[in-house]
């Protein structure tokens, strides 16, 4: 689950990380009053909405007169921002967090995230800082400085100053890090982080470390354990489908092909994709039913790949293990009924009970084409799709 910059800010304060003034706004009635209780002459309007790239994307203006902010805000406020991380569509602009320009020495980068590879809690910090992170490591990678925390351990002070004399501070920007780092430690391994990233992290010419955006990623299936968490989540932000889904305990994004897929378990999914792709097709969605499908769970996948214009069949693949594929086909025929369903489709069926599921659709009155094996049920989607 993502949150906005403003939300991962209060976090930080409420951690003793340092962060800029700023104040939180949905409509433009107190702007004057706003930019005077902020101080200074140039003021930042941010958009706050799930993506990054927002400069790029005109989500962040430097305002030189408070006339300006109050148009920027009338801009902005109830639009859609397209940013190299979103898709054509852009997210929709609800609220914007506004903030007195900085006095920049220098800017850095610093982030927390899981590093599967060597299964450790990874600090990641660079003197590269307000850069994308992937270009920096791609074109200069001896500028990003790693160091893994074994998480059945801790990071400890040793630690940070360890770092903190890589990334050149002296002895007062030394304890200022020291604390950041070790806050963002206890927000990571507290509430189920998967990333917490501040870019930049900058020194001011006051010599103060400041956080001066923030980002943190949820691990949803921790969100249980996370109730204050939980109520950040902003549905505004997340595709009207995808959300849908979530509640139907199905995992579904959307592309822009026009193959639906309907398939259980994720690798299977993206092995069927790839499949579609090889034989030259191309994939609508990636949709996971899990591993428990039911009837209900199959019809309401159906009808979220019906809605898409652009879909012109489906393939479903499913194996059978703890669920049984004559149950599945059960299912698959009572979604048809209940979607009205006129797309051709073509089901694979394999494992547990398949004989008896394949024949329950070869039986069916529907315009479905069964098949065993996957490749050449890809092949015969791709051909009927054409």
């Amino acid at each position: 689950m993502h949150i906005h910059e403003y939300q991962a800010k209060t976090l930080f304060r409420c951690r003793d990380i340092q962060i800029p003034k700023g104040i939180l706004i949905d409509n433009t009635t107190k702007i004057n009053d706003v930019c005077k209780a902020l101080g200074g002459d140039v003021w930042v309007v941010k958009a706050q909405i799930h993506a990054g790239g927002r400069g790029k994307g005109g989500g962040v203006i430097f305002c030189h007169s408070i006339e300006k902010v109050e148009r920027v805000c009338n801009q902005l406020l109830g639009s859609k921002l397209i940013t190299p991380q979103t898709d054509a569509k852009g997210l929709p602009v609800g609220q914007l967090l506004i903030e007195a320009k900085q006095n920049i020495e220098r800017e850095l980068y610093l982030s927390l995230l899981i590093d599967r590879q060597t299964h450790k809690i990874t600090v990641l910090s660079s003197t590269k800082g307000g850069m994308d992170i992937e270009k920096v490591a791609s074109k200069t990678p001896d500028k990003i400085i790693k160091f893994g925390i074994d998480p059945l351990g801790s990071l400890s002070v040793q630690d940070c100053t360890f770092l903190a004399k890589k990334l050149g501070f002296n002895t007062e920007l030394t304890k200022q890090f020291n604390n950041t780092l070790l806050s963002l430690y206890e927000i990571f391994t507290q509430k189920d982080v998967n990333l917490i990233e501040i870019n930049p992290l900058i020194i001011t010419q006051e010599n103060k470390l400041l956080a001066l955006d923030g980002k943190i990623d949820f691990d949803d299936n921790a969100l249980y354990r996370h109730e204050d968490i939980a109520k950040l989540r902003d549905i505004s932000q997340e595709d009207e489908k995808e959300r849908l889904a979530s509640e139907y305990q199905l995992n579904y994004i959307l592309f822009d092909g026009n193959i639906g897929c309907m398939v259980n378990g994720a690798g299977l999914a993206m092995a069927t994709m790839d499949l579609i792709e090889h034989f030259g097709g191309s994939p609508a969605n990636f949709l996971d039913v899990g591993g428990g499908t039911t009837a209900d769970r199959v019809a309401k996948a159906f009808e979220l790949i019906q809605t898409e214009t652009n879909v012109k069949s489906i393939l479903v693949n499913i194996f059978g293990g703890i669920v049984h594929c004559d149950l599945i086909a059960q299912g698959i025929l009572q979604a048809i009924k209940t979607v009205g369903l006129t797309l051709p489709i073509v089901v694979r069926l394999e494992g547990t009970n398949a004989p008896e599921g394949l024949n329950l659709l070869n039986k069916s009155k529907f315009n479905i084409h069964v098949e065993s094996d996957l490749t050449k049920a890809a092949i015969k989607i791709v051909k009927l799709t054409k």
